[in-house]
């Protein structure tokens, strides 16, 4: 058999669970109080019965028999609380407010019992009230019973009996309503949070869980789930907008590879190149698409990591030890195309970062500021700290230059500016290079070179800006 909903909620479970222990707990308390109160009720009950007997046979003692009678008769007539009996040896009334003793078998020479004395309360109803008392035999042979009513007592414990039952049942009440209410809340809140789980699942990313500003746990489970939200949106707006852009920018080289081919199945076909030729320039156009589509996807998949706000794969390393790699690498290079080539490398330029593509984005601007640079030009890298502690790779050309109001636009893809398009290349570099740094936190910043000097420049300044490793 299924239970209904409500007590299958954890809230409500949990406060009647709180409920039984707190009622146990109750429960000892009172039994605690009551056996506490009754004990020491008992102990004053006979610790006064047993003065007023040491008080009675202390008169037997010192002044006898009819003395004893006496005060007994003015003890009884005086109405107190106390009850009397006095007897013959064998058991027969001589004096008192008791009929008969309560003790039937008397084992002498002291014997305590707890009995119900019958009485008649001031309303004229019979009552039994509770009572205790001792008997003792006399020096003489006779037998005294002295006893006391306690029943106001009994009564009293019964009216805290009472009382305290009440109050446990009061609260019981309270906390199952409480427990109820507790639920319910908690239950429209949870229905709030699966709302926003079935819309997702649904596809509607968009949907949010509305935070109260009350600060507590269901707040915070709420912002997690929003915030897990959010970067789930962001990564398939980047994956959606990867696959955009890998269909709209692989157009262009797509239709321009078609082009190529078509031209040379032509002259194949014309006699003017044979077909090893042909299928040599095919796979050279299928090896720049492949880079292209390379490229493509290395910033996609920068882009949607900088879209959630972290680096790819980072680790701890000095970025001097990588400037001094890549002036080690493009030296030759440089040489070969009789280029000045220089690099100033500080030393304990930490950082954290992805060192595959922090690589390839200087590679990339090592590349371009070698193949514009004229020959008789210069290259120079730099390593350093800048001033606000920020670490910062830069490569200073003597080439053309790109003009102030185009500097922005190099960092789109697929541009080339007019002056690059005799070089081969797809127009992706400092667009990669500037997806690399906005994963890392960092930026690029393009500058004029040294300026125009000997028919050459203004030439660029290249500066790669990076966060540096915090300890």
């Amino acid at each position: 058999m299924k239970l209904p909903s409500l007590f299958r909620r954890t809230p409500f479970r949990l406060t009647l669970l709180f409920l039984a222990l707190f009622a146990a707990v109750a429960a000892a308390v009172l039994a605690y109080v009551y056996v506490a109160s009754a004990q020491e009720a008992r102990t004053r009950a006979e610790r006064s019965v047993r003065g007023e007997m040491e008080i009675l046979t202390g008169i037997h003692r010192e002044r006898g028999f009819d003395a004893l009678n006496r005060a007994l008769i003015d003890r009884t007539l005086s109405n107190g609380d106390y009850l009397y009996l006095l007897m013959t040896d064998d058991g027969q009334k001589i004096t008192g407010n008791l009929t008969t003793s309560p003790i039937t078998d008397f084992q002498g020479p002291r014997q305590w019992e707890t009995f119900r004395f019958t009485d008649v309360d001031p309303d004229g109803r019979v009552v039994r009230r509770q009572s205790m008392g001792v008997q003792v035999r006399l020096p003489t042979g006779e037998m005294l019973f002295v006893g006391e009513d306690i029943g106001e007592i009994e009564q009293y414990l019964a009216r805290l009996t009472q009382a305290l039952w009440g109050a446990m049942a009061m609260v019981v009440l309270l906390g199952v309503g409480g427990g109820l209410l507790v639920s319910r809340n908690v239950e429209r809140a949870m229905g709030r949070l699966n709302t926003v789980v079935g819309a997702v699942q649904d596809g509607d990313l968009k949907a949010r869980v509305a935070v109260k500003g009350t600060g507590d746990e269901l707040d915070e489970l709420g912002q997690g789930l929003n915030a897990m939200l959010d970067r789930m949106e962001a990564s398939m707006a980047s994956i959606r907008h990867a696959g955009d852009a890998i269909a709209h920018d692989l157009r262009s080289p797509l239709t321009r590879m078609r082009a190529k081919l078509e031209v040379a199945l032509i002259d194949a076909e014309a006699g003017k190149i044979d077909g090893v030729e042909a299928l040599d320039m095919a796979l050279n156009e299928a090896d720049d698409l492949l880079k292209t589509f390379n490229a493509v996807l290395a910033i996609a998949r920068l882009q949607a990591a900088a879209g959630a706000g972290r680096t790819p794969d980072p680790s701890r390393f000095d970025a001097a030890d990588l400037a001094a790699d890549m002036a080690e690498l493009y030296e030759p290079a440089s040489e070969d195309k009789g280029l000045e080539f220089s690099a100033e490398i500080e030393r304990g330029l930490m950082v954290d970062a992805n060192r595959s593509f922090l690589s390839q984005a200087l590679a990339n601007v090592l590349d371009n500021a070698v193949k514009y640079t004229p020959s008789g030009g210069a290259v120079v890298l730099r390593a350093r700290r800048r001033s606000s502690g920020d670490v910062e790779f830069s490569v200073t050309d003597t080439g053309p230059g790109v003009p102030e109001e185009d500097r922005e636009r190099v960092l789109q893809r697929f541009v080339r500016l007019d002056n690059s398009r005799t070089e081969p290349g797809s127009g992706l570099g400092l667009s990669l290079v500037g997806a690399v740094m906005e994963a890392h936190g960092g930026r690029i910043q393009l500058d004029e070179g040294p300026g125009e000097y000997g028919g050459q420049g203004p030439g660029l300044r290249v500066a790669l800006i990076l966060p540096a490793a915090t300890a």
